[in-house]
């Protein structure tokens, strides 16, 4: 089996990790199985103090009860809430067993202060959430374009 800090090379958002960087972020990250069936984050709740990974399994992305996609091994989600201090914009419900990784903000917060380049991409990745999401609101001047 694969270590944490391998497993992490594998999510685009630490692809630009060296291995003492990943060897450094990994010893904070702590594996977690999760059932089918258990909600991971709950939409509304201000429960942003964990970043997830994926290692294994399929989850639902449901946002107003309703599902509006689903992410398997490599996806990532809490980051929006781990970073806004806010509560979480969607509830994670795991589809299939699971093994994730998890790591505290405090953690992250600290790694991602001493490493830029997370930061940066980090900060990319929050802009394409944002882009993405206005690209879906309504105008004044009528729905937005695909």
């Amino acid at each position: 089996m694969p270590s944490v800090a391998e497993e992490l090379k594998q999510v685009p958002l630490f692809s630009v990790l060296n291995q003492r960087q990943s060897r450094q972020l990994a010893k904070h990250f702590k594996e977690r199985t999760i059932p089918a069936g258990v909600q991971l984050t709950r939409q509304g709740e201000m429960s942003g103090a964990a970043f997830f990974v994926i290692a294994e399994g399929r989850a639902a992305v449901i946002v107003d009860g309703e599902p509006v996609g689903a992410m398997g091994p490599g996806d990532h989600f809490g980051e929006l809430a781990m970073i806004s201090e806010s509560e979480r914009t969607a509830t994670v419900e795991a589809l299939t067993p699971m093994r994730c990784y998890t790591i505290q903000f405090w953690h992250f917060r600290d790694f991602a202060k001493k490493n830029p380049d997370v930061t940066w991409k980090l900060l990319q990745h929050v802009a394409g959430l944002l882009v993405k999401e206005h690209s879906r609101q309504p105008t004044e001047s009528g729905p937005a374009s695909p």
